[in-house]
């Protein structure tokens, strides 16, 4: 999961690790690209506004690397004007939920993704 807001990364850590995921969390692009690198995620949870590196960027860097190009990102943000969610889509990410988006719709949303 890539966050940088505490409240969002206390808030969905604690009900997706009750939803049984094991969840690495990055508070920047960089680092989301660090972590993907190393671990290989089943999925990423891709917040779009983040200092630096932002998700965008950060997405494109990932579906250029051959290893984890074909990971899962769910771009998941407060960016909700019209064309956001084409942009974040063109970008590479496979799903793309607004903030606040329900907890349930994210479960709902990575398992649907992890089945395909």
């Amino acid at each position: 999961m890539a966050e940088d807001n505490k409240t969002n990364i206390e808030t969905f850590l604690l009900y997706l690790t009750y939803s049984g995921f094991d969840i690495l969390v990055a508070n920047d692009g960089l680092e989301v690209i660090s972590l993907a690198e190393i671990h290989h995620p089943d999925a990423i949870l891709m917040d779009i506004q983040m200092p630096g590196l932002d998700g965008l960027q950060a997405i494109a860097h990932i579906r250029q690397m051959p290893a984890i190009a074909q990971t899962p990102i769910i771009a998941l943000t407060a960016l909700a004007m019209p064309g956001d969610r084409e942009k974040c889509l063109a970008c590479g990410a496979n799903e793309y939920l607004s903030k606040p988006a329900k907890l349930k719709q994210v479960r709902e949303t990575i398992h649907k993704l992890l089945k395909n």
